[in-house]
């Protein structure tokens, strides 16, 4: 693997060069007054990510993993109904947790590649008339299968069926990269983590909480100590952590917000999707498609590219790195050797896209599949050059 070349794995991404540098730090005292100039901006600017405006915002030195442990055993209580759709291998991870936490999950099992049904959750809460729901779990954006799954829609139907259940969102990898607004859409648990949009190493869970979810914590029974929200805020008051922070991960998250604000978050929005949009067009030029089933499901920070029956899609992801130097995702779960995943988010450009999608063509046509070299290319950059596809429509 070549360390010049740009990674395209949906997380870890791309680290840019000054917040590399804001991470190499002396050793702090991190319970000196000077840490407070570092974690203070750095929970402001999460929450502006975010768009939260009240609440409670968190940011553990853990992975996105201990964010889900987080939302969970800060809000509920052994033998709590948690409604959850399988459609994807991180959305299976988190209902495992569920399920070890002695939760009593109720699964809506979909196709990999399909978005959670919002018509069908909605039959579920309008059934549970005794509200044993008292929590409902979305992966925004399923890293396995590049599908986005609709927020906003979820908490209407919630809403519509009368039920108060905590909306729990899994947005790991859409939070900082794709449109996200916690007030607006009404979520009460936001997860993410500091290795992808945020174009950080791993090692920061952030976790938003809403007041609802707040409330619910001083009457949660679930086990915890590290994760303990309560023990957070005491920290936080005192401009410390209850434990030994990541100060150097927070040093970069502070710089980090504060390169995504200074661009702007509609901004940050526009380039995934402009970047996302060059690599469907190679995908559908290569005579390919998204592992989603439909445009509304394509998701902006990841896309999972089905390969022709019969074909080991986990081969191109091997040759990249073998023979080009170069880092790509492979399929995991139900889609393991099916799919192979060009991640398009955090520190990326239209260059360094072309560069993905090039590498990406030679492998599979170094391996025999029927993929003329530059078609791929010559369908992205009508996308990204300024006079192209996508300038045109824009101007329209």
């Amino acid at each position: 693997m070549s360390l010049q070349n740009p990674v395209f794995i949906p997380g870890p991404t791309n680290i840019p060069e000054v917040i590399r540098k804001a991470c190499d730090m002396p050793t702090m005292d991190h319970r000196s007054p000077a840490f407070a100039d570092i974690l203070n901006p750095a929970l402001e600017g999460v929450r502006q990510v975010l768009r939260q405006s009240r609440g409670e915002t968190v940011i553990f030195p853990a992975s996105g993993t201990g964010g889900w442990e987080a939302a969970l055993t800060n809000t509920l209580n052994p033998g709590d109904g948690v409604l959850a759709c399988r459609n994807g291998m991180f959305a299976q991870k988190w209902i495992d947790m569920c399920q070890r936490f002695g939760l009593d999950v109720t699964v809506v099992d979909v196709a990999w590649g399909e978005g959670l049904p919002v018509a069908r959750f909605e039959e579920i809460l309008r059934a549970d008339t005794e509200g044993r729901i008292k929590a409902v779990l979305i992966t925004h954006n399923e890293t396995a299968t590049g599908v986005v799954s609709d927020v906003p829609g979820l908490r209407k139907a919630m809403d519509v069926a009368g039920h108060d259940a905590l909306l729990m969102v899994d947005g790991v990898s859409s939070i900082g990269s794709m449109e996200f607004r916690f007030d607006d859409w009404g979520v009460d648990v936001a997860v993410t983590g500091s290795q992808k949009g945020f174009m950080l190493a791993s090692g920061l869970a952030i976790v938003g909480f809403s007041e609802k979810a707040v409330a619910a914590s001083k009457t949660a029974t679930l086990p915890r100590c590290f994760w303990s929200i309560d023990d957070m805020r005491a920290g936080y008051a005192a401009n410390s952590y209850p434990y030994t922070p990541s100060v150097g991960l927070l040093n970069g998250l502070k710089t980090a917000t504060r390169m995504m604000l200074d661009e702007g978050l509609e901004n940050v929005f526009a380039r995934h999707a402009r970047i996302a949009e060059g690599v469907r067009a190679a995908v559908f030029a290569w005579g390919l498609t998204p592992c989603a089933v439909s445009p509304e499901l394509y998701s902006n920070t990841v896309t999972a590219i089905r390969t022709p029956e019969g074909f080991n899609a986990s081969d191109v992801v091997a040759l990249a790195a073998r023979t080009y130097g170069m880092a790509f995702g492979t399929g995991l779960g139900d889609v393991a050797g099916k799919v192979f995943r060009i991640g398009h988010l955090g520190m990326l450009t239209d260059a360094m896209a072309l560069s993905g999608i090039a590498t990406a063509e030679m492998c599979m046509a170094d391996l025999g599949l029927d993929i003329p070299l530059g078609r791929g290319v010559a369908a992205a950059q009508e996308v990204y050059r300024h006079g192209g596809a996508a300038a045109r429509i824009a101007a329209e």
